[in-house]
């Protein structure tokens, strides 16, 4: 898990964040940055340089690297910091609190504002740099080789679907979007993969669920890896998310998408729920959610 650096922020100088900025211009071009070009990416004098890679090295915002060079790279929590300082700066956010859920491709944490919201960062390319699935758009247009750059896309793209699906689909409402890091609202209720739901409410909020994913079709697109991991259930509806992977229906594996969408949600409900969710015909629910007549035929009048 990264470290949650939000306390460090207050003792950070603005010459800390000319540095941090200076690296992270340095690895559009080299994953370690040369010692030799912070003066120039960051515009500090080479004693202000050594001085402030002291401080954020021992704060574990930046790491180095001595094999041919001396090189520097960010680590995650350097490019955490450089977005919530943007976010600080923009008066986004007035506090960082308690983590609400930790992945393996992001951490979100509840923030507070001028209301209880969400702080998503993208942790995409944590563990390794690897190479990351061509379905999904937001890398498919590159070889760039940066985590950095990998985060900051996968970010970029959820806030730009969230932007066009909200208010129409059920989704959290973006906020503000900075490098690898987001701010929506935070979501009501708990997630589908915890919810303890009675007998009788199954086949309805599977019902809601899929209603909902015919909406985001009906909006241009497929969300590609539903599950009940990124579903919330509340007594006012159903929300889905975690869309960064999503696909326009114009893509070539769209309709792909959207079965094994489908396929992923009405299994959960079968395994959870065998006697309230009946087999259904998958391959029906997909083809009525693409020609927009889900919503008068219901779930399971599709099967």
């Amino acid at each position: 898990m990264v470290r949650n650096v939000a306390s460090e922020i207050r003792d950070l100088e603005s010459e800390d964040f000319y540095l941090l900025s200076g690296i992270e211009q340095g690895m559009r071009y080299s994953e370690w940055v040369s010692r030799g070009k912070l003066p120039e990416f960051s515009r500090l004098t080479a004693e202000d340089v050594t001085y402030r890679i002291d401080r954020c090295e021992q704060r574990g915002l930046l790491e180095r690297r001595t094999i041919q060079y001396e090189g520097y790279r960010l680590t995650f929590e350097g490019y955490d910091a450089l977005a919530l300082h943007t976010f600080v700066e923009r008066g986004a956010i007035e506090e960082v609190g308690t983590p609400l859920g930790v992945g393996k491709e992001s951490d979100v944490y509840e923030v507070r504002s001028y209301k209880p919201v969400a702080l998503k960062y993208h942790r995409e390319g944590y563990t390794e740099f690897r190479a990351v699935d061509k379905e999904r758009e937001y890398t498919a247009d590159s070889e760039h080789g940066s985590w950095l750059y990998t985060a900051r896309q996968a970010a970029e793209r959820e806030y730009e679907v969230l932007a066009d699906l909200y208010p129409g689909v059920r989704v959290p409402r973006p906020i503000d979007q900075n490098r690898h890091a987001l701010l929506m609202d935070r979501m009501e209720g708990v997630e589908l993969s915890r919810a303890r739901l009675e007998p009788t409410q199954a086949r309805p909020i599977l019902d809601l669920i899929l209603r909902e994913v015919s909406e985001a079709y009906d909006a241009g697109y497929v969300h590609a890896d539903m599950s009940q991991y990124n579903v919330f259930v509340a007594s006012e509806g159903v929300t889905i998310f975690d869309w960064p992977q999503a696909v326009g229906t114009d893509h070539p594996n769209a309709e792909d998408f959207l079965e094994r969408d489908v396929v992923n949600l009405v299994g959960y409900f079968q395994r959870k729920h065998p006697q309230e969710v009946p087999d259904a015909d998958t391959q029906a629910i997909a083809r009525a959610i693409r020609a927009g007549e889900f919503g008068s035929i219901g779930a399971f009048e599709a099967s």
